[in-house]
C-alpha cells in the first residue's frame, strides 16, 4: 500500500485529500506514495508563524538559534541511513544520496558554525563601520540588520529533496524567520521523512516549520512585504510564480534559483594526456552522471580549443562507456534512473532539439540496465553531442535537457570562448580548467557578469577542489539572467537575505545602545578595579582605563631600532626623515608606540585575561617624535561569549600625545575567563 505524504499545517499533520496524486518509484514504476492536500487553512498557517513562532525566534540571539540549528543537524546526521534507504526510490545511488542528504546536513553544520564565529550573541547585526555625519562626531550613522516579522515561503525542486530544503531553512532559522516549505511532489516523500524528524525534535517553537505536500492554494495572495518567497526550479515555473499580481503589488521579495545552461571551458594551454586534460574529462562525466544529470549545476555545454575537439570527444565517450546504469541500490551501479517517466520524456524531447543541430557522438547504443527493468523504470543513457557550428546554433544555447546530456563545441580564442560561454544567457556556474593565469583573468573579465560562480581548477588544486557542480554554503549560489537573478547560500549573506537593512542615525550613546556595543564618542565609565582583573561578565561596555603619560626619548627610538632590526630611515636619519612629506624629522616606530601602550594598560599578574588574540584596524594618525609623551585609553567595545569557560572581549584603544591629539587607534582582542581560577 502506498504511503501517505502528510502536510504539517499549524501544528497538525494533514493527510492527502481527494485530489492527491500517485507518486511512482523511479526504479520500478510502482506506486509508492500519495501526496496532495485539500485547500489549505492559510490564515492558521500564517498566524502560527507570525504570531507564535516569529516572536519566539526573535527573542533568541543569533547564537541561541545557531545552537539549536547545530542540534538539528546532529539529529539528522544520526538518521542519514534511514533517509538514504528511502532515497533509492528517487533514482539516486548511495553516492547521489550523499550529495543530497549528507550535503544538506553538512550545510546546516556550516551555517551553525559560521553564525557562532561571525555573528554577535545579539539580536541586532551591525553592517559595516559607523559613518561620521557631523564635524565633531556628535551625529553618526550606522547600518543594521533586524529580523523581519514575516514568513519565508520556500519552494524546492525535485532533484534535491533534502539539501534543497535545508539550504534554505538554515539561513531563515538563523535570521529568526519561520518557514513554510513546499517540496516538489514527485520526491516529497523523502522531504517529508526528513521534515518529520525535525518536527519531532521539538528544537524550535511551534509554527517555526510547516510543510505543504501539494499545491500552495491561496498562500501567495496572503503574503506581505515582510514575507519572502524563495524558489528553486524551472524558469517557466519561476516566471509564473514571480508574476503573481499580489506579489508584485505588495513588493514581496522573490528569490529564484532556476535552470541554466552551465558550461565548462578547457584552457588553450592544456595538452592531450596531461593532468588537466584528464581532470576535464573526469569532471564532465561526473557532472553528466551524478543524479543522472538532474542537477541545476550540471555541465550542459563544453568548450574546448579546436585542435582538442576530437580528442575530448573520444576521451569523454570512452569514460561514459564505462558507466553502469541500473538499480541504484546495487553497489556496482554508477547511475540510476531519472526521477519519473515524465521527466524521461522531457529529457528525450529536449535532447532531440539539441540533436537537430548537433551530432550525437555517444549514447545511441541500446540501454542495458543493471538489475532493473529499463522500461518500467525511468532509465536513460548519457548522450554527448558535438556541435560544429556553435556561433549559429540555437537549441544548443537555449535548450536544457535536464538529464545526462551535454554538447561539445570548439572555440578559436579567449574572446570566442567567452562569447560561447555567455551565450547561454546567464548560468549558475561555469568551470575552467587551466594553468594559464592570463587566460583565467581575461575570461573572468569577459564573462563573470553572466555567471553566479566561476570555478577554476588544475593539477595544483584538483586534489582538494570540491567539483564543478558543488554549491558550498560558504559561497553564493545563484546566477543572473536565465539562472534567475537570485542568490542563496553565501555564508552570512544568506542570513541577511531574510532580514531588513536599516540605517540608524543619532548620537554615539543611542547607536551604541541599539547595537549593544561601545561606539567611539559614547559615554565612558571608570572603575577602581583594573579591567584586566575583571571576569568576562563583570566587564561593562564603555568601561575605560586611562593611563600615561610616557615620554618618548631618542634613546627609546634607537634602542627599539637596534633590538628589532627595524632601522628604517624615518627613525634613524634626521635629514632623510625631514625630506619625507609625512614626517617633521626622526619619528618613533609605530610598533614602539603599541608596545609602550601595552606597557601602560596591562596588569601583569595572572587573572581573567587568558590571551591576546590579535588586533584590527590599526591606524596611525600623527607622528610621534622624541620629547613627545603618549597616553592611552582602553575601552570595552564589545563582548562575545565563546563557550562555558571564556569569551572574547574587543577593546577600543586610542593613543594621544601631550596636546591631546590622537596619534593611533586600533581594536584589541582578548579572551577572558568566565570565572577566576581557584
Amino acid at each position: 500500500m502506498a504511503a501517505n505524504v502528510d502536510s504539517y499545517i499549524a501544528g497538525h499533520w494533514v493527510a492527502p485529500g481527494s485530489a492527491a496524486q500517485d507518486i511512482h518509484s523511479a526504479v520500478t514504476g510502482e506506486v509508492i506514495a500519495r501526496a496532495g492536500c485539500d485547500p489549505l487553512d492559510t490564515p492558521s498557517m500564517l498566524s502560527i508563524a507570525r504570531d507564535n513562532a516569529g516572536p519566539a525566534l526573535r527573542e533568541m540571539t543569533f547564537h541561541e538559534r545557531a545552537n539549536r540549528l547545530k542540534a538539528l543537524a546532529t539529529l539528522l546526521n544520526d538518521n542519514k541511513e534511514a533517509l538514504t534507504e528511502l532515497s533509492f526510490h528517487t533514482g539516486a545511488t548511495r553516492k547521489d544520496s550523499a550529495v543530497d542528504i549528507d550535503g544538506g546536513v553538512g550545510t546546516l553544520f556550516v551555517f551553525a558554525s559560521k553564525a557562532k564565529r561571525e555573528l554577535p550573541d545579539e539580536r541586532v547585526l551591525m553592517d559595516g563601520d559607523t559613518e561620521l555625519l557631523s564635524r565633531n562626531g556628535t551625529f553618526l550613522g550606522q547600518h543594521i540588520y533586524t529580523s523581519k516579522p514575516g514568513v519565508a515561503v520556500q519552494i524546492n525542486a525535485f532533484n534535491f529533496p533534502v539539501w534543497g530544503m535545508l539550504e534554505k531553512l538554515g539561513p531563515a532559522l538563523l535570521a529568526g524567520v519561520p518557514s513554510i516549505i513546499k517540496p516538489a511532489t514527485v520526491t516529497s516523500y523523502l522531504t517529508a521523512a526528513c521534515f518529520k524528524l525535525m518536527i519531532e525534535s521539538d528544537l524550535f517553537p511551534q509554527g517555526t516549520m510547516q510543510l505543504i505536500a501539494g499545491r500552495p492554494g491561496d498562500l501567495f495572495e496572503n503574503l506581505t512585504a515582510q514575507d519572502q518567497v524563495s524558489f528553486t526550479g524551472s524558469a517557466v515555473t519561476a516566471l509564473q510564480l514571480r508574476s503573481n499580481s499580489h506579489l508584485l503589488q505588495h513588493s514581496v521579495p522573490f528569490n529564484a534559483e532556476q535552470d541554466s545552461l552551465n558550461s565548462t571551458v578547457l584552457g588553450a594551454d592544456v595538452t592531450a594526456g596531461s593532468d588537466e586534460f584528464d581532470l576535464f574529462v573526469k569532471e564532465i562525466c561526473t557532472e553528466m552522471t551524478t543524479k543522472a544529470g538532474q542537477k541545476c549545476t550540471a555541465i550542459r555545454r563544453i568548450m574546448v580549443p579546436a585542435h582538442l575537439h576530437d580528442d575530448i570527444a573520444e576521451a569523454v565517450s570512452a569514460k561514459l562507456s564505462e558507466v553502469t546504469i541500473g538499480d541504484p541500490q546495487l553497489e556496482d551501479t554508477d547511475m540510476g534512473p531519472l526521477v519519473s517517466h515524465s521527466q524521461r520524456q522531457d529529457v528525450t524531447d529536449n535532447a532531440a532539439l539539441i540533436g537537430s543541430e548537433a551530432q550525437l557522438v555517444f549514447g545511441d547504443d541500446a540501454l542495458i540496465c543493471n538489475g532493473a527493468d529499463g522500461e518500467k523504470g525511468a532509465f536513460v543513457t548519457p548522450k554527448l553531442y558535438s556541435c560544429k557550428t556553435p556561433d549559429t546554433a540555437q537549441y544548443v544555447h537555449t535548450t536544457e535537457a535536464f538529464g545526462p546530456v551535454a554538447t561539445l563545441m570548439s572555440y578559436k580564442n579567449t574572446q570566442h570562448a567567452a562569447t560561447l560561454l555567455n551565450s547561454g544567457g546567464g548560468s549558475l556556474v561555469a568551470s575552467v580548467v587551466t594553468e594559464d593565469t592570463t587566460f583565467a583573468r581575461e575570461l573572468t573579465i569577459a564573462s563573470a557578469a553572466y555567471h553566479g560562480r566561476l570555478y577554476f581548477n588544475n593539477r595544483k588544486s584538483m586534489k582538494e577542489s570540491t567539483g564543478h557542480g558543488s554549491p558550498l554554503p560558504h559561497m553564493t549560489h545563484g546566477g543572473p539572467g536565465r539562472a534567475g537573478g537570485g542568490e542563496e547560500l553565501g555564508g552570512i549573506r544568506a542570513v541577511k537575505h531574510h532580514m531588513q537593512r536599516t540605517s540608524i542615525q543619532g548620537g554615539a550613546d543611542i547607536l551604541g545602545a541599539i547595537c549593544n556595543r561601545y561606539i567611539v564618542g559614547g559615554a565612558q565609565t571608570s572603575s577602581d578595579i583594573h579591567p584586566f582583573r575583571k571576569t568576562f561578565h563583570e566587564l561593562v561596555l564603555g568601561e575605560t582605563l586611562k593611563a600615561g603619560p610616557r615620554k618618548i626619548s631618542i634613546d627609546d627610538i634607537e634602542h627599539f631600532a637596534d633590538f628589532t632590526g627595524d632601522t628604517f630611515y624615518a627613525h634613524m636619519d634626521e635629514e632623510a626623515a625631514k625630506a619625507n612629506p609625512f614626517f617633521p624629522g626622526r619619528v618613533a616606530h609605530g610598533y614602539l608606540l603599541l608596545s609602550f601602550a601595552a606597557g601602560l594598560f596591562v596588569d601583569p599578574d595572572p587573572g581573567p585575561v587568558l590571551a591576546n588574540t590579535g588586533l584590527n584596524g590599526l591606524s596611525f594618525q600623527k607622528p610621534v617624535v622624541a620629547g613627545d609623551s603618549i597616553s592611552v585609553a582602553l575601552t570595552v567595545k564589545s563582548k562575545k561569549l565563546r563557550n562555558s569557560e571564556y569569551g572574547e572581549v574587543r577593546w577600543h584603544v586610542a593613543l594621544s600625545n601631550q596636546d591631546g591629539e590622537q596619534v593611533a587607534t586600533y581594536e584589541l582582542h582578548t579572551m577572558n575567563a568566565i570565572e577566576l581560577s581557584a
